[in-house]
């Protein structure tokens, strides 16, 4: 059973090597790893282009894309495994056997469709923040919001071709939008342990752009709702509280990964 780890990266040069050697050191022996590089300035090229000389399961692109959702599907087109992983260019493994304890569920579950799990939130240098349970898992508590960690979601190639990939005109919330379509072929599978450590710093996309996502998210909600005819409104009364409290737990992350860069 092939597994297909993609990452996409833009100047990563400061983060992209503790993602590659994350990968390339899983001791499950069916993997390749694509690279999709936005044509990167810095020495991000410079960085994969070593790794990729020494290791022929990585296949690699550096040229200029239409944003995110399409530098994602580039990969999966690139890609041949039966499941493919998203692993962005500042997010990492935790350990040697992620792909191993996935494939492990994925075998004995052969009908999986996507399987989920935990992670740790880090800081810049990689120091553990805290971590974030897998998530308890219902198709209405995914209506109600995202519940599903995109750095430890595996997802099989031909679902996530069936529908359609990810949407271009979704600019933040892609993940989201993508899992209420999968959620309504299949529920995950659940891997109750984390295995990716997502990055805060000041630069990452998730952090810089959280209002707008948290705003987008709730219009993918709304519009997923109008398609299948459901009521809306519990849901426009939750937003309201719910985005105030989002912002403070941003406030937290940011400010708990300051103090632990100042105490070292």
């Amino acid at each position: 059973m092939k597994f297909s780890i993609i990452t996409i990266s833009l100047n990563s040069q400061n983060f992209i090597e503790q993602t590659i050697r994350s990968v390339i050191d899983q001791d499950y022996p069916d993997i390749e790893y694509i690279i999709v590089d936005g044509g990167s300035v810095d020495g991000t090229v410079d960085i994969i282009r070593h790794y990729a000389e020494k290791d022929k399961r990585i296949k690699w692109v550096s040229e200029p894309d239409n944003g995110i959702s399409d530098a994602m599907n580039k990969g999966v087109e690139m890609a041949s495994g039966k499941f493919i992983a998203h692993l962005h260019s500042d997010e990492f493994y935790l350990d040697s056997k992620v792909i191993s304890d996935v494939a492990s569920i994925c075998t004995t579950a052969p009908e999986t469709v996507w399987l989920t799990a935990g992670f740790h939130f880090v800081d810049e240098a990689g120091r553990f923040i805290r971590e974030i349970g897998v998530r308890r898992y219902s198709y209405r508590r995914l209506i109600r919001g995202n519940i599903i960690l995109h750095p430890a979601t595996f997802i099989r190639r031909d679902a996530f071709n069936a529908i359609g990939g990810f949407d271009l005109t979704v600019k933040y919330c892609m993940d989201y939008h993508l899992w209420l379509r999968l959620g309504a072929l299949a529920n995950p599978e659940i891997l109750d342990r984390p295995l990716a450590g997502f990055r805060i710093h000041p630069g990452s996309r998730s952090i810089v752009g959280a209002g707008l996502a948290y705003a987008e998210e709730f219009k993918v909600r709304m519009e997923f709702l109008q398609k299948h005819s459901m009521w809306a409104f519990p849901y426009r009364l939750e937003y309201a509280v719910k985005k105030r409290i989002n912002k403070i737990f941003i406030s937290r992350l940011l400010s708990a990964a300051d103090k632990i860069g100042r105490n070292h």
